[in-house]
């Protein structure tokens, strides 16, 4: 019996809760699970991939049947070269959907093999993205409890400038 590999890709920059509640739904039912984090010259991620992926590696060092890889180009020709055929997508709200399902039927056409499978994450995470925790920690909000405290330590360090020396 084959090995039944899913794959999450994501940018994940950075990873957050939701996105760790979306691994861990997925260890029950996978024998391994590969987080791929997506490596696109054309965006501008606030983290490098080698850092998403130092990290992610880390948060995820105490899940064996987890690992970790980056990819660029078509997921389903990563897939392949690994020998997955379930990718994994988590769906927040009905908004997520429409893009979802597209791309669901486009990995179809383009390797039949290919599967997708939808998980919801905990309510709690269901508002949450990495644009969103970006976005907030930046402008000085409060993000812990949204991302696991690796993470908000090297947010805090990207995007909050120090303070001024007082005189």
């Amino acid at each position: 019996m084959s090995r039944r590999i899913a794959v999450y890709p994501g940018s994940f920059d950075p990873i957050h809760n939701g996105h760790l509640d979306i691994i861990d739904r997925c260890l029950p039912i996978f024998d391994e699970v590969v987080v791929a984090i997506l490596y696109n010259e054309s965006k501008k991620p606030l983290f490098s991939t080698e850092e998403r992926v130092e990290t992610v590696r880390d948060l995820l060092s105490d899940r064996p049947r987890c690992r970790v890889e980056s990819f660029s180009g078509l997921l389903v020709h990563f897939m392949d070269h690994i020998g997955a055929r379930t990718v994994i997508r988590g769906l927040r709200a009905v908004s997520d959907f429409e893009y979802e399902f597209q791309m669901a039927l486009m990995n179809r056409r383009l390797n039949p093999r290919v599967e997708t499978v939808f998980l919801m994450p905990k309510e709690d995470y269901s508002y949450l993205s990495s644009r969103l925790v970006k976005e907030v920690c930046a402008l000085g909000g409060d993000v812990e409890g949204l991302v696991p405290p690796m993470v908000l330590d090297l947010l805090e360090k990207r995007l909050r400038a120090p303070e001024p020396a007082a005189e």
